[in-house]
């Protein structure tokens, strides 16, 4: 039966058959629209029961006390006697059986439960979540999420378990795991994007940058602008040829690994291009690097230098991020950022820079990166030899000196 249903070819219907018109192209879209909306649904719904078992084994762990009743290695044994009943499942080793107790204990604190209750409220109002189809009951029948008095918070059903895994396993509050869990669900963020995040502790460095963004933008924008901004960017999988480089194999290094730049920037960049060219009185002037803000939906100009903040750059990215407003942004975008990446700056020194500025500008710096070669560059070659003629040239006058004396 099945070799036959399988041998059945595709009904082709003859045109005559059909009368198709701008109805049914609307309704064929609908339909799709409401499958994709099914499946998201039902990826949600199981995503959420298997992290309601989780809650409810954390409890468990920690409510019934399990050591104290049956011994040290309880926990081992429940995960045993799991995996022996349901074998196909990968989720019952003991060490996860720990990490349910570990999540347990850390959202189950009144602080934490306030907080995610927040969050929940927050959410609610998202185009984000409410494409979910959730209503504000909760996942299911509200007093299934209540037994006992152990309340599982609705934030968290939005999030894989691997998720909740690292963003426990690496936050040592519920400010900074909140953090994590509101960009994981907003912004659609996988777990190495948020292992990335996690790596380079986005949340203590990102908004913190020097900017002028509050006295330039409007407020909205202005807030979200500083919230992209990190104070530092992580460099760690860039490498250069030796400990001294310059601003193009740097930009070089970056392209090469533009993906894991993107990552480091943060989620809603798009990259348009390095050395951009923009046309001013008949001469090209080009831009380090340019990207696309979908959320701000403004061009960012990013300059690099690979040295310490001086004044004078400031001047320079003011020019280039003038530049693009005028010969590259389009009527609907927003104003053109401009960031300046170094190696490090003065807060002072960038402050005066920035006075009577009236593009937004900020200034973040760099670190981590690798250098794959021990060998000097061309440059410090040349210093080299030229130091070395001068002592020989010495060492010469020296010796023709002394031999006079002779």
């Amino acid at each position: 039966m099945n070799n036959e249903i399988n041998n059945i070819k595709p009904h082709i219907v003859h045109s005559h058959d059909v009368h198709l018109d701008t109805d049914y192209t609307q309704w064929l879209v609908e339909l799709k629209e409401r499958y994709r909306s099914a499946q998201v649904k039902a990826v949600v719904k199981v995503n959420a029961e298997k992290l309601l078992f989780n809650w409810q084994l954390g409890r468990d762990l920690v409510q019934k006390k399990v050591e104290e009743r049956w011994g040290s290695g309880v926990v081992e044994q429940v995960s045993l006697d799991l995996q022996n009943e349901f074998p196909g499942d990968k989720g019952f080793s003991a060490r996860n059986l720990w990490y349910m107790r570990q999540w347990y204990e850390f959202y189950s604190t009144s602080e934490a439960s306030i907080k995610l209750h927040q969050l929940g409220a927050e959410l609610l109002l998202s185009d984000k979540v409410q494409q979910y189809g959730v209503k504000k009951t909760t996942i299911e029948a509200d007093e299934k999420l209540h037994q006992d008095g152990a309340e599982f918070p609705f934030a968290l059903a939005f999030i894989p378990w691997r998720h909740h895994v690292e963003i426990i396993s690496k936050c040592k509050d519920i400010d900074a795991s909140l953090f994590y869990m509101r960009n994981v669900i907003q912004n659609g963020w996988s777990r190495q994007t948020l292992l990335n995040c996690l790596h380079t502790d986005l949340y203590q460095t990102k908004g913190k940058a020097i900017t002028n963004f509050d006295g330039i933008l409007k407020p909205a924008h202005a807030e979200l602008a500083n919230e992209i901004i990190k104070e530092n960017y992580e460099l760690s999988f860039v490498s250069v040829n030796h400990n001294e480089y310059s601003e193009r194999e740097l930009e070089d290094a970056l392209e090469q690994n533009i993906t894991r730049f993107l990552l480091e920037l943060g989620n809603g960049f798009a990259f348009i291009g390095r050395q951009k060219e923009v046309l001013i009185s008949g001469t090209d002037r080009r831009v380090d690097l340019l990207f696309y803000h979908i959320r701000l939906r403004c061009y960012v100009v990013v300059e690099l230098k690979a040295r310490p903040f001086m004044p004078e750059f400031a001047g320079k990215l003011n020019f280039y991020v003038n530049a693009v407003d005028r010969f590259v942004k389009l009527p609907e975008d927003n104003p053109t950022l401009g960031l300046l990446v170094c190696t490090q700056f003065d807060q002072t020194e960038v402050e005066l820079a920035f006075e009577g500025v009236t593009t937004p500008l900020g200034v973040a710096t760099y670190n981590g990166i690798k250098v794959s070669d021990v060998l000097p560059s061309e440059e410090l070659l040349r210093q080299r030899v030229k130091q070395l003629e001068q002592e020989l040239r010495l060492s010469k006058r020296l010796i023709h000196k002394m031999t006079e004396g002779d």
